[in-house]
């Protein structure tokens, strides 16, 4: 690994449903598209999205060059399913990619799937999380794709009643400085993206490349100069980080009870957690320099647009939680961020987006044709944020949905400009107004004042689903998927794994 990873100057060469918003741009003109995504990236601890600490310069200066979005939103927050919503289009109730023993497995239309039969080179480039190598998702070509283990993924959440505790203390314990086969993988992932930019260069048609970085998700392990680089003077803890301060709700205490957090860690612990973090955040932002300068290199800049987002946030602590699971926003809120030469520079848009987005932004970017024999435009859930980004305050709903594990039953969140509305099947819901209370420490779901907005929202949902409808079937999809799997016992012996292995490494189980 390079020694001083801020090194990196690249400087760029300039500066509901909705089926008919194809060609917004103010240039029309079909571009080539570099879509990032990197795992488990806290919206907020990125120089552009207000950290006072962490250093982001490269993402920073895509910002600054583009649009930021400040209420984007996964629409699951944990990796299997989320990835599945994106590359579909559709929400994971509609698709039945439940939790991570669900992976994709091409049997519902990609994005990919519509480019690539319109004559696109549609590639991708490190994690997909589907369901493994041999199967159809859609690209053209996968350069050392990280899928999920066995191709089934984490078969033992699908036990959702009275599920093994899941001990994930040591994640944090181990959080320190070194290396792990996550850093090593993402630099392969920046040495293959820089040499498919320069193999691709000169292509007529415009192609899409689908980037996509491991961290910063856990191991908690940074390079050693990137770990010593910040202080504990620097480290922001997030809100409600105080055992005195964890919010009073069954569901959230179920959380923190089944990844054995429920025992709060040492103030030195939590601070080296971050420390840790911090430098992985700047590791990956290092990497997506150098792909960067890459496309300038090659005079790739002015017929490329670019996003970059992530699959899920982390929760380092607030709460008393870690990893993601929740529809807290440290959880569920996802950066979101493009540039282009017709993108608008150095813009703020707080029109509330999703992943599902994705499929018509894509679509729209290289110029495809939007129509597809197989797909009615009308039945897909996102809107291109090509044309969002011309409505900077626009008061629109996304929803996200939660049916994985660590939760008893089924969690669903809307979120419009102001609100944020949380249901849990069979537990109180939650409502923060987040324009007056960004952090979520005041729930006004039992406020009488809130009566009429919590009734909205709760009418709100059933335009999406029934609630308790769906909640049932995930549960007979996952029942259904021990069953295949050889049973109860047989699962609960296989155990589980704490991180998905890279390419060539192997899967380390232990029982729970």
């Amino acid at each position: 690994m390079e020694a001083n990873f801020l090194a990196c100057d690249w400087l760029f060469s300039s500066t509901n449903r909705q089926a008919n918003n194809f060609m917004a741009f103010s240039d029309p003109t079909p571009k080539n598209l570099l879509y990032i995504i990197s795992d488990q990236h806290n919206r907020d601890l990125l120089g552009c999205y207000g950290h006072p600490s962490v250093e982001t310069p490269n993402i920073d200066r895509l910002a600054e060059r583009g649009t930021r979005f400040t209420n984007a939103y996964t629409n699951c927050p944990i990796c299997v399913p989320a990835r599945a919503s994106l590359a579909t289009g559709r929400y994971v109730h509609q698709i039945g990619y439940w939790d991570n023993a669900f992976p994709y497995d091409g049997q519902i239309r990609s994005w990919g799937h519509h480019l690539r039969e319109q004559g696109h080179q549609v590639d991708s480039i490190g994690k997909l999380h589907f369901s493994g190598n041999g199967v159809d998702h859609g690209f053209s070509r996968e350069v050392e794709p990280l899928h999920v283990v066995d191709g089934i993924g984490d078969v033992l959440a699908c036990i959702r009643q009275a599920p093994p505790i899941r001990d994930k203390r040591g994640e944090i314990y181990q959080a320190s400085s070194g290396d792990s086969t996550y850093l090593q993988y993402d630099q392969r992932n920046t040495d293959n993206a820089c040499q498919w930019i320069k193999t691709h260069q000169h292509d007529e048609n415009p192609w899409v490349l689908f980037l996509s970085f491991v961290c910063p998700h856990p191991p908690y392990i940074a390079p050693s100069d990137l770990f010593n680089q910040y202080s504990i003077e620097q480290v922001k803890l997030l809100p409600q980080s105080a055992p005195e301060d964890w919010p009073d709700h069954k569901a959230i205490d179920r959380f923190r009870n089944f990844f054995a957090y429920d025992q709060p860690f040492t103030e030195n612990e939590i601070l080296q957690l971050h420390l840790a973090y911090y430098g992985v955040c700047t590791y990956l932002d290092y990497q997506i320099g150098q792909v960067l300068k890459t496309l300038d290199l090659c005079g790739l800049t002015d017929s490329t647009r670019i996003i970059y987002t992530s699959d899920h946030g982390d929760s380092l602590g607030a709460r008393g939680l870690y990893g993601k699971f929740t529809m807290y926003e440290e959880s569920v809120a996802v950066p979101m961020i493009m540039a282009g030469p017709d993108i608008p520079v150095d813009t703020i848009v707080n029109t509330p987006v999703s992943l599902v987005d994705s499929y018509p932004t894509i679509i729209e970017a290289v110029g495809a044709n939007p129509t597809d024999d197989e797909i009615s435009w009308t039945e897909l859930d996102g809107e291109s944020l090509w044309s969002i980004v011309n409505s900077p305050s626009q008061d629109r709903t996304v929803f996200s949905e939660y049916h994985a594990v660590g939760s008893q039953d089924a969690v669903y969140m809307l979120r419009d400009l102001r609100y944020k509305y949380v249901h849990y099947v069979n537990e109180r819901p939650q409502l923060f107004d987040l324009d007056n209370d960004p952090d979520e420490c005041d729930d006004l779901s039992l406020c009488l004042d809130h009566r009429s907005v919590l009734s909205d929202f709760e009418n709100r949902l059933t335009q999406y689903l029934d609630p308790v409808a769906v909640n049932e079937q995930a549960h007979q999809a996952q029942q259904a998927c021990i069953v295949d799997n050889g049973g109860e016992i047989e699962v609960r012996q296989r155990g589980a794994f704490d991180n998905s292995p890279v390419p060539g490494e192997k899967a380390a189980f232990r029982l729970h």
